[in-house]
C-alpha cells in the first residue's frame, strides 16, 4: 500500500487501471487484490459503496458531498467524472433525451392542470352573491397594495362598487372600481357609463367581471382625455390571485432521489 493512501484515491486508481467502469463489489476487490488501502471497518465494502455514491455527480441525497469525482451509469457502474468513455457518452446522451421527455410531460401536465384549476376557482367566483364579490375585489386590491379601499352602499353608489388608493412615487392616486359578478359578456356602453360616473372624482377606474369584454369595451378602455378604466375579466382575476397568493395555497410536492445503484449493488 501506498503512503498516504486514501480510499479515493484508491478508487481513482483502480479505475484508471481498468480504463472501464465496474461495480461496486469489481472496485472492493480490486483494491483488496492490489493492496491499495487497507480498512479497519467490519464493511469495508459498504464504506465504499457510500463513498461513491456521496461523490457521484447523479446521485443526489441530504449527506451526499458538495465536490464529486465519480458518475453513476445507467448499468448500475461507476466511472470517473469528466473522463470521456463510450460507455458515458451513451449514458449521457440517453439520460439528456429522458431527462427532456420528462420535462416536456411535466411542463404539459402542469398547464392542464393550471387550466383546470383557474376553471375551477372562476366558477366558483361566478356563484357568489354579488355582495360578496364585492368585498372579494375590495380585498384583493388591498392585497395588491392600495389603501384604504372601501365599498360602497348599495343605494348611493351612483355605478360605483367601491373606491380606495394608490400610491405611485410620492402621490397618490384615487381609484374606483366596479364590479360585474356575469356571465355575459361586458360591452361598451358599461365602460362608457363607469367612466361618466367617476369622471372629474377619480384618476382611474377598474372594471372587474368573472366574464370576459368585447373587442369594444377592450377598445374603449383608454381614450385621449378620459379617466383609463383598468378591464380585469375572469381569467385576469385569476392571474392577480395566484400572484399574490391570494385565495390560494400552494402545496409543496415530494422531490423524490434515485437510489436504485444501492439495488444494483446488492
Amino acid at each position: 500500500m501506498q503512503k498516504g493512501a486514501t480510499i479515493k484515491k484508491a478508487i481513482l486508481e483502480v479505475l484508471q487501471k481498468e480504463n472501464r467502469p465496474l461495480r461496486v463489489k469489481e472496485i472492493y476487490n480490486r483494491i483488496i487484490e492490489d493492496d491499495l488501502y487497507r480498512f479497519k471497518a467490519q464493511d469495508p465494502e459498504h464504506i465504499v459503496r457510500t463513498l461513491l455514491r456521496r461523490h457521484s455527480v447523479n446521485i443526489d441525497f441530504p449527506s451526499a458531498k458538495k465536490n464529486k469525482y465519480f458518475i453513476f451509469l445507467d448499468d448500475g457502474t461507476f466511472w470517473i467524472k469528466d473522463v470521456p468513455h463510450k460507455q458515458l457518452e451513451k449514458t449521457k446522451n440517453k439520460s439528456q433525451e429522458r431527462e427532456k421527455e420528462q420535462y416536456q410531460e411535466i411542463v404539459q401536465l402542469h398547464k392542464r392542470y393550471t387550466t383546470n384549476f383557474k376553471k375551477t376557482i372562476l366558477k366558483q367566483l361566478a356563484n357568489i352573491d354579488p355582495t360578496d364579490f364585492e368585498i372579494f375585489c375590495r380585498e384583493l386590491l388591498t392585497a395588491y397594495g392600495f389603501k384604504n379601499v372601501k365599498v360602497t352602499q348599495t343605494t348611493r353608489d351612483g355605478g360605483i362598487d367601491g373606491f380606495g388608493e394608490l400610491k405611485i412615487g410620492l402621490a397618490t392616486m384615487p381609484v374606483a372600481f366596479e364590479c360585474k359578478r356575469w356571465n355575459k359578456t361586458v360591452g361598451r356602453p358599461k365602460i362608457s357609463q363607469f367612466r361618466g360616473d367617476i369622471q372629474g372624482k377619480f384618476q382611474q377606474g377598474i372594471f372587474f367581471t368573472t366574464s370576459r369584454f368585447s373587442k369594444e369595451a377592450k377598445d374603449s378602455s383608454f381614450q385621449t382625455g378620459a379617466v383609463p378604466i383598468i378591464l380585469i375579466d375572469g381569467n385576469g382575476i385569476i392571474d392577480l390571485m395566484i400572484d399574490k397568493n391570494f385565495g390560494v395555497e400552494k402545496e409543496e410536492l415530494p422531490i423524490y432521489t434515485s437510489a436504485i445503484d444501492l439495488i444494483l449493488q446488492k
